[in-house]
């Protein structure tokens, strides 16, 4: 190996050559981000929905770690479970069954607010919790005033304590999905790295613009997160690879993988980041977090 001698200082070739960045799965080099600053203070809130109509794809998944993540990072986060199937809740050991007031009674009633249903998780974070009840929300609002601007109506009186609000959506483009775009800053799509999982993107895109034009004007679409993808298989590199295309730098570089481990998570009630925390799965939701709080720092 040559060396290249100035004065008592010896320097390899190699050493002198500035390293590349490595190659993430979205075929784009991997961004090199610290974690995030802790803050002094909290507030207001960024609020993000986790929207796509499919279902399947990850969306509780994705809420779930992903707010477990910001909460390591020292961010203050309130999730709220707009599917009346109410999985968020079951996802964080709620059982919907036994709730006596959700979601649905702060939609539906003026006398009762956030801070009257909401639940402390183990994990950290703030929840409003939802169970079946909800559903009958999506025909109540219909003759409502204003009714898109119903949760966002619950929402502003707790802003200031929150720095991220996390939404996770019903699969669904109805009035409950429209609420939840109208009351958000930004949407994050779960998107299955399967083929027909690509076919209502496109829906949901323009959903997303008619909110923001007519409804909403903050509203922007945060990005697209890759989920449930396999390397091993050339399908999965596939689509991967057709919706970097379609989106470039709206698809984060974070790419979640399949694993057995979100199942377990769901059945334990707590997010991957404390059920397994060295698991792979757990590093790519904390490197989630950290592209997250980054594009939000850009707006």
């Amino acid at each position: 190996m040559r060396l290249y001698r100035k004065g008592n200082m010896s320097t390899s070739v190699e050493s002198r050559v500035r390293p590349q960045r490595e190659i993430g799965p979205t075929g784009r080099p991997m961004p090199k981000l610290r974690d995030p600053k802790p803050l002094s203070t909290h507030g207001p809130a960024h609020i993000i929905s986790l929207c796509n109509q499919k279902g399947g794809v990850g969306k509780t998944t994705s809420t779930i770690n992903l707010g477990a993540a910001l909460v390591e990072f020292g961010r203050k986060v309130l999730l709220v479970d707009f599917d009346p199937q109410g999985a968020l809740s079951v996802g964080l050991g709620v059982n919907p069954n036994e709730l006596e007031v959700t979601v649905y009674n702060a939609l539906m009633e003026r006398s009762v607010s956030a801070d009257d249903i909401m639940i402390k998780t183990s994990a950290g974070m703030d929840l409003l919790p939802s169970n079946i009840d909800l559903s009958a929300a999506e025909v109540q609002l219909v003759g409502e005033v204003a009714r898109e601007q119903t949760l966002k109506r619950v929402l502003d009186p707790v802003m200031n304590d929150y720095d991220f609000i996390l939404v996770d959506c019903q699969p669904s483009l109805g009035l409950l999905t429209i609420n939840a775009l109208t009351a958000a800053h930004g949407v994050i799509i779960p998107l299955e790295c399967e083929y027909f999982s690509l076919r209502g993107v496109a829906l949901l895109i323009q959903t997303i613009d008619k909110v923001s034009e007519r409804l909403n004007p903050q509203l922007q679409l945060e990005g697209i997160l890759a989920t449930m993808y396999d390397g091993r298989t050339l399908h999965g590199r596939e689509v991967l690879t057709r919706v970097v295309q379609a989106f470039g730098d709206k698809v984060f570089h974070t790419v979640i993988n399949r694993t057995v481990r979100f199942p377990e998570t769901t059945v334990a009630g707590e997010p991957i980041t404390s059920f397994a925390t060295t698991s792979p799965g757990a590093a790519a939701y904390r490197d989630l977090a950290r592209e997250v709080v980054a594009r939000c720092l850009a707006v």
